[in-house]
């Protein structure tokens, strides 16, 4: 896996360095040039790339995703492709020459790499690629297939979904969910641990203990704030035909230097995510209100805008007709009377 791992490393950031270097020269860069010249000039010279037992699709897939990393750079929707480090988001893709991969049970057979055990039970069913990635010193796989619908029967007809720091979800029939700030209450240990890594001396084994253990302890993090969004996400677009939440613009949110930490680490956008593929999966509908729409300053009881309102205003009071109610819950109100002017997301 670590070689497999290590060659489309190597492949992804040969071409793009090769792609900057034509860049500067003031030549038109072509993936297809690059992975063409690749195969038939440089794999000859490094034998290591096609020892017994190495997958040569991986090479093919790293030029994929180079390629696929330039496109959304170029469209605006992603950063500038940047160098690969060992050890950090290692993965490979490969496939098994057009044929359909086999998967199902606690057992795998990968392309030229054989037979492994998964910890967990796969689904039985075919696929055309396999991905595979390490997160601290553990392999994970991830694959597609097609997946039946499962329609419920829905237990509201329209809901607003705010989303918020103080209460990461509230649901405008009132349901509330709490922010668990997984980060902030690990964030001590976090801290210990990264002090302990920096302690140890480079290139010595327990660096490379030490820096396991703490990446164990981000996954860790990382899986039960997954874990926890997979059940609030769930219960919305099984419970709820009609779902109708803000399109937050994350990016900028995460620029605000006093909340970036609480805002990444509420998962915004892992939210957001979730519940679109869950609302198709459970036969709901998911609408995205305008990410500018005042749906926390103005009156659920009367329509009335205020001014001005502070993050530390957790009452919305209106001046107008002296309505009062929680802020959160007003702002879900206002969202959920947007979905008959709201296209679907």
């Amino acid at each position: 896996m670590a070689k497999h791992a290590g060659i489309a490393r190597f492949t992804y950031n040969w071409g793009l360095a090769t792609w900057n270097d034509l860049y500067k020269s003031r030549l038109k860069p072509n993936i297809y040039l690059l992975k063409k010249f690749f195969n038939k000039h440089l794999k000859a010279e490094y034998a290591w790339i096609k020892e017994k037992g190495i997958c040569q699709k991986i090479t093919q897939y790293a030029f994929e995703h180079l390629g696929q990393a330039f496109s959304r750079f170029f469209q605006g929707i992603g950063e500038k492709p940047q160098f690969k480090k060992k050890g950090k988001h290692d993965s490979f893709t490969l496939d098994n020459g057009g044929k359909p991969l086999n998967v199902g049970g606690r057992s795998l057979k990968l392309p030229t790499i054989g037979w492994v055990k998964t910890y967990e039970a796969l689904p039985h069913t075919t696929c055309k690629k396999f991905t595979i990635s390490r997160t601290a010193d553990e392999w994970f796989i991830s694959f597609t297939y097609e997946q039946d619908k499962k329609p419920t029967n829905k237990e509201y007809e329209v809901v607003g979904v705010d989303l918020g720091v103080k209460t990461l979800a509230t649901l405008s029939t009132g349901k509330v969910f709490p922010n668990q700030k997984h980060y902030k209450r690990n964030l001590n240990k976090l801290q210990k641990l990264s002090r302990s890594y920096s302690r140890k001396v480079k290139g010595s084994n327990n660096l490379l203990k030490a820096q396991i253990k703490l990446a164990r302890y981000h996954a860790k993090i990382k899986n039960v704030r997954h874990d926890n969004l997979h059940k609030i996400t769930t219960y919305i677009a099984k419970n709820h035909k009609l779902i109708v939440m803000e399109d937050l613009n994350v990016k900028g949110m995460l620029s605000l230097d006093k909340l970036s930490q609480s805002i990444a680490d509420c998962g915004f956008y892992e939210f957001k995510r979730q519940l679109t593929y869950k609302a198709d999966k459970f036969g709901s509908e998911l609408l995205l209100a305008s990410r500018w729409f005042p749906s926390s300053k103005t009156c659920s009881n009367c329509g009335c805008k205020k001014e001005k309102l502070l993050l530390s205003d957790r009452v919305f009071n209106c001046d107008s007709c002296g309505f009062s109610i929680d802020r959160d819950l007003n702002a879900s109100i206002n969202i959920s009377r947007l979905a008959e002017t709201t296209k679907p997301a």
